[in-house]
């Protein structure tokens, strides 16, 4: 078998393995898994393969013996030493230093080793979600860069990826704010979003009525001022309703103010969102957001599709869905004929998998709606709505994310106890981020030195913006995380900008060795170099790079981000001692170059994985 051409050695591992077992058991590759993972003391090897003690009991055989035959069976070819049986049936692997040089020079090109994805079918992921006249807050940071870094993961493998912002834009509390802003006369034309947020709370407070509140207050004797002043309230909130439904019912038969109005908070309420969404160099656009209005024609045949398909029945008035395994049903039509959000995203599944064709689809929605979202995907499955045109079965997935809390370990809140706006967060983080490269500027050793403000604060932009994002990435999805600017804006540690660091750091090596780094992330400076990996450092180094593709590979399926912070940890940690171990710039040729063409992967792979989880990667820190 010759050199692998392959650039993932866990790949090819797993490929041969499972021709040896399926020839040693007799069953087919498909059924073997040869459970190969990196090893855990590189004194034993560069892998393991785990599959001879589940096998063996499988098959009535010892262990030991059964992994001696997969070693006298396996086809190792320029790709391995002979591997060694280890305790009671471990097969270590270490792999010869010209296959680890011929992966890696077949990986230093425009893909970085990562396989693209050839499926016919599409991957949606619902991300940011906000509401119409409300101002983003610390919850929408998540539900965007969480879904604005899954759906880069898929397009790099080269996925037709549907970004889809569902926006609260439809319903009675959009009707209540346009009451309350015309009543105040508000100027749409030059409205601003805090404008409109203090409209729509001020709207809802007018509809809270407190019934219970008066029953309470008249089965206690509480008093005629105190019953007097619950009826009041009561009557007002029943009137602010009542003309807020009126005010519905016009809009949804299109009347031409109240439209020209509706669109106007959009417009105001969007421009915040996008120039949010540049601030946090997410891909978000007019173009991916579609609100819950788009879905308002259909939502009358959603009712009437479960009612015919018997998995809907009417209950006092209302519509429900029953379901075999739970006692609780989900209403999808009130009994006064008004829709809900589950009608709603019943109709958004739908029109996801069977109109974009998307055999995924991705919510990031917060871990609280675990139940609502449960409901509506079951839903969809009893009824079929998960079926893409050819029939393929879509995987509908909720990935529920935990809250941002504050230093008391609460969710993080203001000192009047309000939600924390997002923008006033980046704000902060920016600052921080510019006053810490300002402050190190001053270093004349610093390679930032020198630089004119405006370059300095562009730096401080983005290491500021890349230590929120990765503080929050670099945890897993379902994880409550403390926010701490202090520790997030480190350039030491399990930080954004300590990554952001090694790159810059990488490309400052290069530029002193006289390279011409290429702009784009896609071009090597060094293709043609060979690769000489005569030391552990670069051994280590090189075995970390080829296992991105794989990485990149894992976070499209387990929707992890951290896998993917994690593993550029480990990059700038391997090449952090490379470059201590083995000098680069005053080493002799032809082991200079090939050292170099070494920094320049490692830069590579360093900035194509911060700009999955969307992060900048600057020239100079």
């Amino acid at each position: 078998m010759p050199i692998p051409t392959s650039t993932d050695p866990v790949r090819e591992l797993d490929h041969r393995f499972r021709l040896a077992i399926s020839e040693v058991l007799g069953i087919v590759p498909e059924a073997c898994d040869p459970q190969i993972r990196p090893s855990g003391d590189p004194r034993h090897g560069d892998y393991q393969s785990n599959a001879a003690m589940a096998l063996a009991k499988a098959n009535g055989l010892k262990p030991r013996d059964l992994a001696d035959r997969i070693v006298a069976a396996v086809d190792l070819t320029g790709l391995a030493e002979v591997p060694e049986v280890a305790g009671p049936g471990f097969i270590n692997i270490r792999l010869e230093m010209g296959a680890i040089a011929s992966m890696l020079a077949s990986m230093d090109d425009a893909s970085l080793g990562v396989v693209r994805q050839n499926r016919p079918h599409g991957v949606t992921v619902d991300l940011c979600g906000v509401n119409v006249a409300k101002q983003m807050h610390v919850g929408h940071l998540r539900a965007t860069i969480i879904g604005d870094c899954i759906a880069r993961v898929f397009e790099r493998l080269g996925r037709r990826v549907h970004r889809e912002n569902h926006l609260g834009d439809w319903g009675l509390p959009i009707a209540m704010t346009l009451v309350a802003l015309q009543e105040a006369g508000a100027n749409l034309d030059t409205i601003t979003l805090a404008d409109l947020n203090a409209a729509y709370r001020s709207a809802q407070a007018s509809g809270n009525a407190d019934e219970k509140g008066l029953a309470a207050a008249i089965a206690n004797g509480c008093g005629p001022h105190r019953i007097a002043e619950l009826e009041a309230q009561n009557h007002d909130a029943r009137a602010a309703v009542a003309q807020a439904k009126a005010t519905l019912l016009k809009l949804q038969a299109g009347d031409i103010e109240l439209v020209r109005d509706w669109k106007k908070i959009i417009e105001c309420t969007m421009r915040e969102v996008f120039e949010t969404a540049v601030t946090l160099n997410v891909v978000l656009g007019p173009e991916h957001s579609r609100g819950e209005s788009f879905y308002r024609d259909r939502l009358s045949t959603v009712v009437e599709d479960f009612m015919e398909s018997g998995l809907a029945s009417e209950d006092d008035g209302a519509i429900v869905v029953k379901y075999p395994d739970r006692d609780r049903p989900m209403l999808i039509r009130k009994s006064d004929g008004g829709f809900l959000y589950a009608t709603t995203d019943l109709a958004a599944v739908r029109f996801r998998v069977q109109e974009l064709d998307s055999e995924r689809v991705i919510y990031v929605v917060d871990a609280r709606q675990r139940d609502h979202f449960k409901d509506v995907f079951d839903a969809c499955r009893m009824i079929g709505w998960d079926r893409t045109s050819d029939g393929e079965r879509a995987e509908l997935v909720h990935l529920g994310f935990g809250a941002v809390l504050g230093p008391d370990k609460r969710p993080l809140k203001t000192r009047s106890g309000e939600n924390v706006t997002l923008a006033s967060l980046l704000a902060e983080a920016v600052a921080r981020g510019e006053s810490e490269v300002c402050a190190r500027s001053t270093d004349p050793d610093s390679p930032t030195h020198g630089l004119d403000d405006t370059e300095l604060h562009a730096i401080g932009r983005a290491v500021g913006i890349a230590a929120v994002k990765y503080a929050d990435l670099s945890l897993e999805v379902s994880r409550d995380y403390v926010f701490d600017l202090d520790r997030m804006v480190s350039f030491q540690g399990d930080t954004g900008p300590y990554i952001q660091y090694a790159h810059a750091r990488i490309r400052s090596i290069l530029e002193k060795a006289g390279v011409e780094v290429p702009f784009e992330i896609e071009s090597p400076a060094l293709p043609d170099v060979t690769l000489t990996l005569g030391e552990p450092a670069e051994r280590d180094l090189a075995l970390t790079l080829l296992a991105y593709p794989g990485v990149v590979a894992d976070v499209a399926r387990t929707l992890e981000p951290s896998r993917l912070c994690a593993y550029l940890q480990r990059v700038a940690a391997a090449f952090s001692a490379f470059y201590r171990e083995c000098p680069v710039l005053k080493s002799e040729e032809p082991t200079r170059s090939s050292r170099l063409r070494l920094c320049d992967l490692s830069r590579r792979v360093l900035a194509d994985g911060l700009g999955l989880l969307g992060i900048e990667s600057p020239r100079r820190m």
